[in-house]
């Protein structure tokens, strides 16, 4: 694998195009040769495996990606930035490099098709759209495996344990549909400029059986985390009384009583309270 490019030659490369990083895009350019290649070791990116990156910038880990053999789809909102992959990246490699410019939010998985595919993402996201992006991608078709670069406040939230300050809607949704396998601490000296909080490499596989909630669910879950100080029950019954009257008893099994809130109740239950809704 050639080796990324170091801080000198990414300021050079910056100028040379003319380009500021830009904050709001969380433009932090990865320098690490090392965290590259544990990117790649930890989703176990092998020739012919579809990869889906996000914010490729340069085509630091893009390059290592395709020189690993994959077939890469990626999605870059920069329009600076995609000019100089379609004339680096894409030219040389034409038939396995799919660069979409756009927002990817809006389009999550970079323009692939997901029917009967099996995908991975590796990426370095944007910490301002980390949440967005990652509800997006649960809605779909589970990856076989994600590596993802982002800020240890996101990852937190993402791992979070029932009865913690960070569990939240996001977790609930995430853990259904992943483990959590150990992943890879990064420092602030791996990225130019250097962001103001250390990062980590979060890495997820997906299970045999990944659960992805219905729409109905989750709009329902985003809405008693949205109120996460208040009790369930009173909430419940107000959003979806029938679901309520069949769901609040069975808190009991996990030893919550009616006084319970959301960031109290674990995996399982909001797993009952899908199948409840899908039922009824």
């Amino acid at each position: 694998m050639a080796a990324p490019l170091t801080p000198t030659a990414t300021r050079a490369l910056l100028d040379s195009l003319g380009h500021r990083p830009r904050r709001q895009l969380g433009q932090n350019f990865l320098v690490d040769g090392n965290i590259v290649r544990k990117s790649l070791e930890l989703a176990r990116v092998a020739a012919g495996d579809c990869v889906v990156e996000v914010g490729p910038g340069l085509g630091t880990l893009t390059g290592a990606l395709l020189e690993a053999g994959a077939e890469v789809y990626a999605v870059e909102r920069d329009p600076v930035l995609a000019s100089h992959l379609r004339a680096t990246l894409v030219s040389t490699y034409p038939t396995r490099f799919h660069l979409l410019e756009g927002d990817a939010v809006e389009h999550p998985l970079a323009g692939l098709q997901t029917q009967k595919r099996n995908f991975k993402i590796v990426a370095n996201l944007p910490y301002a759209i980390c949440s967005a992006w990652m509800e997006a991608v649960l809605a779909g078709p589970a990856p076989e495996r994600m590596v993802l670069m982002l800020q240890l406040e996101a990852a937190r939230r993402y791992g979070a344990e029932p009865g913690t300050k960070n569990f939240g809607a996001i977790s609930v949704f995430l853990q259904a549909a992943f483990r959590i396998a150990p992943g890879h601490r990064v420092g602030r000296s791996c990225f130019l400029p250097a962001p103001e909080v250390d990062s980590t490499l979060l890495h997820l596989e997906r299970p045999a059986t990944p659960h992805a909630f219905s729409p109905q669910a989750r709009e329902l879950i985003r809405k008693l985390f949205q109120q996460r100080r208040k009790q369930l029950a009173p909430l419940l019954r107000r959003a979806a009384p029938a679901a309520a009257e069949r769901w609040l008893p069975l808190l009991a099994i996990h030893g919550l009583g009616a006084d319970a809130r959301a960031e109290a109740v674990p995996l399982a239950a909001w797993l009952e309270l899908d199948r409840i809704l899908a039922a009824s």
